[in-house]
């Protein structure tokens, strides 16, 4: 039997074609789980992403599960003990900035019901759907992942350029970045928008 054609940057490491093909690009509406995806791409900044994959689950212990109202009550004591944890990416900027947005996604949520309702105003409401054909030809940042950018660091969050914001995008399913001879993109394409 024939493995599925994926996009070439799942590669061949079980953690990455796993994360291809059951997460990346999937429409995400809990907050939970945006709030751990724009943790984890913030961390991501300037590493490969397989180092932030292989360190998902000591990032899901250190902080809290990624709840935010946790999060949100970390103190200069506890930031300290997350700097001497290997299991996470250990950067003075990008650990304070973790508590730093809890806050500032906290006030978002509570203007607005929820952070699902806010952050997918960006696209509308419903995933933008892209058909590239090739790796070269997916931008590393848009309009939509500006806005974005611009919005939230007006709100105080940090580590949140539009290039982190775009790689956000592709994430949460906000874009359909899969190539369209990958066996993700169709079925993506054909989703009932929520």
């Amino acid at each position: 039997m024939t493995a599925p054609t994926r996009c070439p940057w799942a590669g061949s490491d079980p953690l990455y074609v796993h994360y291809h093909d059951c997460e990346w690009g999937i429409p995400a509406h809990d907050d939970r789980h945006l709030f751990e995806m724009l943790v984890l791409e913030g961390a991501q900044a300037g590493l490969a992403w397989i180092t932030i994959l292989r360190k998902r689950e000591g990032y899901r212990k250190a902080f809290d599960g990624f709840d935010p109202a946790a999060v949100a009550r970390y103190d200069r004591r506890r930031v300290a003990r997350l700097l001497e944890n290997r299991n996470i990416v250990r950067n003075r900027l990008k650990v304070e900035s973790t508590v730093t947005n809890a806050r500032a996604f906290l006030q978002i949520r509570d203007e607005h019901g929820s952070f699902d309702a806010y952050i997918w105003r960006f696209v509308g409401g419903r995933p933008t759907q892209n058909r590239w054909k090739r790796l070269r030809a997916i931008p590393a940042e848009t309009a939509a992942s500006h806005a974005m950018s611009t919005d939230l660091k007006r709100r105080g969050f940090k580590f949140v350029g539009p290039t982190i914001c775009y790689a956000f995008m592709q994430a949460t399913g906000m874009v359909n970045d899969h190539l369209v001879d990958c066996f993700r993109h169709a079925p993506l394409a054909r989703a009932v928008p929520r």
